[in-house]
């Protein structure tokens, strides 16, 4: 099983857009709107808290690798290397580069609407990392990041998304 997880500063804000962009979800006429029913468990797919909390109970298992959204970004072919291994896929060097250039946001996002059709604008926006900095208050801040430490501040993966917060940023 392979767990992708992401900065849950970044989650809220592209889900935030997300829901902007799809009719059927609950609109939020702000913000601040969307973030309290974030931070107070109101999304359609429940609480990312509660996600990570979950599978941390599998974090350890050896059949579990979890990697963040963060990492991917930051070396791709680092990311993918470390993928395959895990499943025991071996890679030419020429099978990496493809794997590395298809699989990244801006490839994605070129050939969304061939791959997704007109949901292909919603789903690929920006793909970037740390965009939570352009609509977070300081409050909004203060919270999230008292939330992350109730919920998952001392395990794995929290430590592991700890690290990609707050020593790489």
């Amino acid at each position: 099983i392979l767990l992708l997880i992401r900065n849950p500063k970044d989650v809220a804000t592209s889900f935030y857009h997300f829901t902007k962009g799809m009719s059927p979800l609950p609109s939020y006429e702000t913000w601040d709107d969307f973030f309290t029913a974030f931070m107070t468990k109101k999304m359609p797919w429940g609480c990312y808290f509660e996600y990570l909390s979950k599978w941390n109970k599998y974090a350890d298992d050896e059949n579990v690798m979890t990697i963040t959204y963060e990492e991917l970004k930051e070396n791709p072919v680092l990311g993918v290397k470390n993928i395959a291994s895990f499943f025991g896929i071996s890679l030419t060097e020429e099978e990496l580069q493809s794997v590395v250039e298809r699989s990244s946001f801006q490839s994605m996002k070129k050939n969304s609407q061939k791959t997704h059709g007109a949901f292909g604008n919603v789903l690929f926006r920006k793909g970037g990392v740390s965009d939570w900095k352009n609509l977070f208050s300081e409050d909004h801040n203060e919270k999230m990041d008292k939330a992350f430490e109730e919920h998952v501040g001392g395990t794995k993966l929290g430590t592991k998304l700890k690290y990609e917060l707050y020593c790489k940023a």
